[in-house]
């Protein structure tokens, strides 16, 4: 790669542990993912919980996606996922949870749940190739809008 290239390559994001001081921007890029946000103030309590487990792809000083999971007794349950929008589809959520994974097997969890809407096809995609499998459903568990509800898919992947 010559060096004019290497300059102007968009780096790859930094993965590291997320932390209370990462409560502003997980809540901005929530917001901005989900139908309903979280604040900041849900947020930095989700990051202050000692049972709760963080993830963060940083770019420069910017947050380019998160992952969050809560764990007791031996299972975790992957609470959010969620990566800005100009890098979705370029492996990024992938990497995250391949980590996040690793870094809850290492604390002991045997088994990792989440709830993901029937519709959510990159998402289900995401999990899916990452050895999760349906489990379960809420029906009419995600509310979109006045008349419609989606189901959510109850996803379980074992560790051991």
């Amino acid at each position: 790669m010559s060096i004019v290239s290497r300059l102007f390559a968009r780096a790859q994001p930094m993965l590291s542990q997320a932390g209370p001081r990462d409560a502003r921007a997980i809540a901005a890029l929530h917001g901005a993912s989900f139908k309903r946000g979280w604040s900041e103030d849900e947020c930095e309590r989700l990051l202050l919980d000692r049972n709760v487990i963080a993830d963060r792809a940083t770019s420069g000083s910017s947050l380019a996606g998160f992952i969050l999971s809560r764990f007791a007794a031996g299972e975790a349950e992957i609470l959010s996922v969620a990566v800005d929008g100009s890098r979705r589809g370029k492996g990024l959520a992938r990497a995250l949870l391949d980590l996040h994974m690793r870094r809850l097997a290492g604390l002991g969890a045997r088994t990792i749940f989440l709830e993901v809407g029937e519709d959510n096809v990159p998402a289900l995609k995401l999990y899916r190739r990452a050895g999760f499998r349906e489990v379960g459903k809420r029906p009419g568990y995600y509310q979109q809008g006045r008349d419609r509800a989606v189901t959510a898919l109850v996803l379980r992947r074992d560790l051991t």
